[in-house]
């Protein structure tokens, strides 16, 4: 499914958008429990969206209480599965029919183009729960082998409140796979949506009740780290928590479970990928192509970002050329305008750090494209795709992630070289290789340290692959059946009969 109406179609839709930004807790649509609100803005123009409720750690007891009561009840926990199920895909219908308004919720609070919020992010959230939904009477336990006169069942088990926190550069997909397989496999939810773009998962909590969800099931809670996520992390009936964000913050969280009740935890944090491009590449156009899609797609704020470029020396000249002509697809405007390659940053304070890592990297390398902050619509919260050569293997921006449209690129000599550059780094999110030779992609992916590694493409994943990461970017896996993995215990029952 996609939605791409005519941009004067989106112009309109926004004008007349209504917005609800009260917190979703047992059941019912809330003010939070201070009556205390933060502004949602449109970092595209630096206007008021709407008034969020500005949740703290009783909130956060109010929607655990309100999990654990219908966890126990087993309305949703002991249900059938087919009951799940079809709850499940409910919600995706009913997020289906209001498709628009989610992808222009998106858009209007984070700054991506809605030509890309309406085509990949929504239609992927659906397919989302959908995929869940699905997998939910299809989840088989073991008989493994026992002495004569017993028999053993290992099942699993949910886990009982989950705490979801989730971050702001796809701010209702990334939820969807939390809250997904959590939901498939019985357990009640608190998501705590980033403070930058909360309006989506607001919208999700509404239309979950709508669905059929129990009361109680299903908690969004939004406000900031120190007031929602802490208490989440440090809450002692929040029995697994699920994150995807910076490394900084997950290590806050592993020390907020050990000080707890040790929760458990699946975490995609960081990364700082790279993108391996050797001579006996087939298409060196196709190469720079989908080079520039995975440094700058989504304006450069994926944590998967190819944002470190490693070319064989033969060719560099060549596809440094061809890269940044392919980077100009990416060029910033108006979000709601089809023709925007990308949108606004998530803010003007995140455009500033990036506008600092551009300037360090022009002061000690050269410069190849862009490098310009603009200024649309009074807002300065967008940067021009930016390639920066040449700078030492030991440089900041080879180890730093930014998180933004910047890309260095880096010539090397040897496959060992390559392999040992794309290694050294503290991250192991993901990683791609281009060649032609299949020996060489199998041989370069297997010594890779990555959790993806992407073979003539970038940034390849799917509902029915586990995506995450190694090193310091964090552990447990988002999406295929692995995701189930986060969100249940194995149970051993043993019958002695003989």
């Amino acid at each position: 499914m996609t939605l791409v109406p005519a941009a004067a179609t989106w112009q309109q839709r926004a004008v007349t958008l209504a917005i609800d930004g009260r917190a979703v807790i047992d059941g019912e649509r809330r003010d939070s429990a201070s009556g205390k609100q933060f502004t949602s803005d449109n970092p595209a123009t630096g206007s008021a969206l709407a008034e969020v409720a500005l949740c703290d750690s009783d909130d956060v007891d109010h929607a655990v209480a309100s999990g654990r009561r219908a966890f126990a009840s087993g309305q949703w926990s002991r249900a059938d599965t087919e009951e799940r199920k079809a709850v499940l895909l409910r919600l995706a219908h009913l997020m289906e029919g209001r498709a628009a308004e989610f992808a222009l919720l998106e858009t209007l609070d984070m700054g991506k183009p809605v030509s890309q919020s309406s085509s990949v992010d929504v239609p992927g959230s659906i397919a989302t729960f959908r995929w869940s939904a699905e997998l939910t009477d299809k989840l088989v336990g073991e008989i493994p082998a026992t002495p004569r006169g017993s028999v053993a069942l290992v099942t699993k088990e949910p886990l009982g409140v989950v705490g979801a926190i989730v971050p702001w550069n796809y701010p209702l997909e990334i939820a969807t796979w939390k809250l997904a397989p959590a939901l498939a496999v019985g357990n009640s939810v608190v998501l705590k949506p980033a403070m930058e773009s909360s309006l989506t998962a607001l919208l999700l909590g509404e239309l979950a009740l709508e669905a059929g969800l129990p009361a109680g099931v299903l908690n969004v809670v939004p406000g900031s780290g120190a007031l929602v996520g802490e208490a989440l992390g440090l809450h002692p009936d929040v029995d697994a928590l699920a994150f995807t964000g910076s490394t900084a913050v997950s290590k806050l969280l592993l020390g907020y479970s050990a000080a707890s009740n040790l929760k458990r935890l699946s975490l995609e944090a960081g990364g700082k990928s790279s993108n391996l491009i050797f001579a006996d590449t087939a298409d060196l156009e196709l190469a720079a192509v989908k080079a520039a899609f995975g440094a700058f797609y989504n304006q450069g704020e994926v944590c998967s970002s190819n944002s470190r470029i490693l070319v064989e020396r033969s060719i560099y000249g060549e596809f440094i050329e061809r890269f940044a002509v392919a980077a100009a697809a990416y060029e910033p405007g108006d979000p709601l305008d089809l023709g925007s390659g990308n949108g606004a940053l998530v803010n003007e304070k995140h455009a500033d750090s990036v506008q600092k890592a551009v300037e360090l990297g022009s002061a000690d390398g050269r410069l190849v494209h862009g490098g310009r902050r603009l200024k649309f619509d009074g807002s300065t919260a967008f940067m021009q795709p930016t390639i920066i050569a040449d700078l030492p293997n030991d440089h900041e921006l080879h180890r730093t992630e930014i998180f933004g449209p910047l890309a260095v690129v880096t010539a090397f000599d040897s496959e060992d070289e390559a392999i040992w550059l794309a290694n050294n780094t503290v991250y192991g999110l993901a990683g791609s290789v281009w060649t032609s030779s299949l020996a060489r992609a199998y041989r370069v992916a297997s010594r890779l340290t990555a959790g993806t590694v992407s073979v003539n493409t970038v940034d390849a994943l799917g509902l029915t692959t586990p995506f995450g990461g190694f090193r310091q970017s964090g552990f447990g896996r988002d999406l295929s059946a692995h995701a189930i993995d986060n969100y249940v215990g194995l149970k051993t029952t043993w019958i002695q009969y003989g």
